[in-house]
């Protein structure tokens, strides 16, 4: 048996079912155009009201300005619902306003007898003040503040856009993560442009609100003396005090909602608690609140002040600074004391010193980052830091990139370091470093800027961009002059992300070898049998694939390094040797790295003399050449790199296989977005295109 749908099952249905809005604009429409009854009016305006604190305490307990981004339609929806209100009112107003204060309605009435004590001239000056507060001070900056930020979130959405490519490229977000992020920035875009457009509402309601207030008096005044033949006080008096009471009955939700759009423009875009951050950033200060106290309380002790009242607040004050304080210094304390346990190890006071062991020997970390005091917010997650998070998805990115599964990073803090300081160290060496501050963002200059923004001048870690570091709240403003701002958190995790694709090769070891031959043995077990022991020991295996990775090639393709391995190992198990013979079995994929689906691949090459000079000073895995031949060399390809850069393709050198490794060894650091190819790893297939050749 089918259930009885009941009235409340059959609205929410319709409400559901996208009809609510239309229901809603069609008695808007219906409210200018049909009369109302007195009682209706009463409901009417008594919902208008409790719309409008809905409104605000929704904007005031939203944490973001985008969980409420339907907040411009609202707007809209209630502004036609108070102006068509209006309209009834005045058609009620005029036609029955002879027969009494209570003609209009029991709300308008009060409005005109309680709240302005039955006073028109009262009434009148109330309502100019509620109107100049409304629409000079709460409308007219909210509308500025409006136009502003919609100027900057369209001029920043480019910097946006790449900030979000940067993190993709980097790894820190996933592709459906960069998805969702591009769709906030649009949605914020959307948001803060309907905003600006938006606010025209609320500056067009007061004005109308004014209009309204004195077509109602005058014409009330005029029907009243010249249809209804009431004298010119009695006219004044109906009229005048329910025109009044109908203009506060609007003016009050009028109020309430623009007070709701300046609260919505003027907040932040991060996500918070208006309360809580209110109460944090304004009363968590004990030094202004003791400051407070005491200038309060010498006012109070002044003779003809009124005393009672100033030393109570200023008790109050000087109570809560003192609290304030009290919690800061238990703060600080506890953290003193959790470094110290740090520094000299938690024992019981009084307990016999333990007995040396071997667990006293600590192993070293394949990879770690230790920061400076100042950067533990970033890695505590109780305090909001999301950089563990942040690393978590550089590994999975680097391993899915690399093939091979990147060691954990263990983080820890050191107070050896500057307080902005961290480093990351492999193997228990420190590799590299940076310095970052926690409060600031960091403004890149991708190369191309319309201004400059005053910060610290400094540089990206990963890369050596020129950078600027700035206050959050010039966020935006950076943004639209054409800067790249990152927070802290993101710089660390970036150049965490370089350093891991840069030296792959030293944290690849035998474990994660075997490990990476026993994850292909579940589907090609015959072909590692055959491998290893049988061909080659694990210990070649682990130098070739350390090999390729020194050279920037993935070993996602483990198989045909296998095949390619065990096709070679029976003639030799040189690792250089091995090494070519498996690049040579990756070619396509190696060109397919560097160059994409590009049908051209763009070279340079040795000149014929140079060429011969390099093959007989190949000395095993070295070269002898003179120090300024060398250092041309090193110049030319250089340059080479430099003028491929510009035109925005990749650098590569082709030579022949016998000199291929050792001049990739040669180069490698010194110019490192260099390729170096044997003509044995081009594909038949692969179009060569020649831009020179380095003589």
């Amino acid at each position: 048996m089918a259930a009885v749908m009941t009235p409340f099952d059959r609205t929410r249905q319709l409400i559901q079912q996208g009809a609510a809005v239309p229901l809603v604009l069609l008695a808007v429409l219906a409210m200018i155009v049909v009369p109302l009854p007195p009682l209706a009016l009463d409901v009417l305006f008594t919902l208008n009201i409790a719309a409008s604190l809905v409104v605000l305490l929704a904007v005031i307990y939203v944490k973001r300005p985008l969980e409420f981004s339907i907040f411009p339609t609202v707007l809209l929806l209630v502004t036609l619902m108070r102006l068509a209100l209006n309209v009834a009112s005045t058609r009620v107003v005029l036609l029955n306003g002879h027969e009494g204060h209570d003609a209009a309605g029991q709300v308008i009435a009060s409005f005109g007898a309680f709240v302005i004590g039955g006073s028109f001239a009262v009434g009148i000056i109330v309502f100019a003040i509620l109107t100049i507060i409304n629409f000079i001070v709460i409308t007219k900056g909210s509308t500025r503040v409006s136009e502003v930020a919609a100027r900057f979130t369209l001029d920043a959405l480019p910097g946006k856009q790449m900030a979000i490519d940067a993190d993709l490229n980097a790894g820190i977000l996933t592709r459906e993560e960069a998805k969702a992020r591009r769709e906030e920035v649009r949605e914020e875009a959307d948001f803060y442009g309907s905003m600006d457009g938006a606010g025209k509402f609320i500056r067009g309601d007061a004005i109308a609100g004014i209009l309204i207030l004195f077509i109602n008096i005058l014409g009330g005044f005029g029907i009243g003396v010249l249809q209804h033949g009431l004298s010119a006080g009695d006219a004044a008096e109906t009229y005048i005090l329910l025109a009044i009471g109908d203009g506060l009955v609007a003016q009050l939700p009028a109020l309430l909602v623009s007070t709701a759009v300046a609260v919505i423009v003027t907040r932040v875009s991060r996500s918070q608690d208006m309360g809580n951050a209110m109460f944090g950033q304004v009363f968590g200060q004990y030094r202004a609140l003791a400051v407070t106290a005491g200038i309060i309380g010498f006012v109070g002790l002044v003779p003809g002040m009124p005393n009672v009242a100033f030393l109570t607040f200023a008790a109050g004050l000087g109570y809560l600074a003192w609290v304030l304080y009290q919690r800061e210094q238990a703060e600080r304390a506890r953290v003193a004391d959790v470094e110290a346990r740090k520094l000299l190890g938690a024992q019981a006071p009084g307990a016999a010193p333990a007995e040396l062991s071997w667990d006293e020997v600590r192993p070293v970390d394949a990879l770690g980052l230790e920061v400076g005091f100042r950067l533990i917010p970033l890695v505590d997650k109780a305090q909001g830091g999301d950089l563990m998070a942040r690393i978590k998805a550089i590994r999975r990115k680097q391993t899915q990139d690399l093939g091979f599964l990147v060691p954990a990073v263990h983080i820890r803090d050191n107070l050896d370091l500057p307080p902005n300081q961290y480093r990351v160290v492999i193997h228990g060496v420190p590799v590299a470093s940076g310095e970052v501050y926690p409060d600031r963002d960091m403004a890149l200059n991708p190369g191309q800027v319309y201004g400059e923004v005053p910060g610290i001048a400094g540089r990206d870690p990963a890369f050596g961009l020129e950078s600027v570091w700035i206050q959050p709240a010039q966020r935006a403003q950076a943004e639209s002059l054409g800067y790249t701002v990152v927070d802290p958190a993101t710089v660390i995790a970036t150049h965490l992300s370089h350093l891991v694709r840069e030296h792959a090769h030293e944290l690849l070891g035998h474990e994660e070898a075997q490990a990476l031959l026993d994850t292909l043995k579940k589907a090609a077990p015959k072909l590692v049998e055959d491998l290893t022991p049988k061909t080659l020991p694990l210990a070649v295996v682990v130098r070739v694939l350390q090999n390729l990775l020194a050279e920037k090639v993935p070993v996602r393709q483990i198989r045909q390094i296998a095949e390619a391995l065990i096709e070679h190992g029976a003639s030799t198990s040189d690792p250089a040797a091995l090494t070519a013979a498996v690049r040579t079995a990756l070619g396509r994929f190696i060109v397919q790295e560097i160059n994409g689906m590009n049908a051209e691949l763009p070279v340079y090459t040795l000149a014929p003399p140079l060429e011969r000079i390099l093959q007989d000073s190949v000395n095993g895995n070295t070269a002898a050449l003179e120090p300024n031949l060398a250092e041309r060399l090193h110049q030319s390809l250089a340059d080479c790199v430099q003028r491929q850069e510009a035109r925005g393709e990749p650098s590569v050198l082709l030579v022949p296989g016998g000199v291929r490794g050792v001049l990739s060894k040669m180069f490698r650091h010194g110019v490192p977005s260099l390729q170096v190819l044997a003509y044995s790893e081009i594909p038949e297939d692969k179009r060569l295109k020649l831009i020179g050749s380095i003589g």
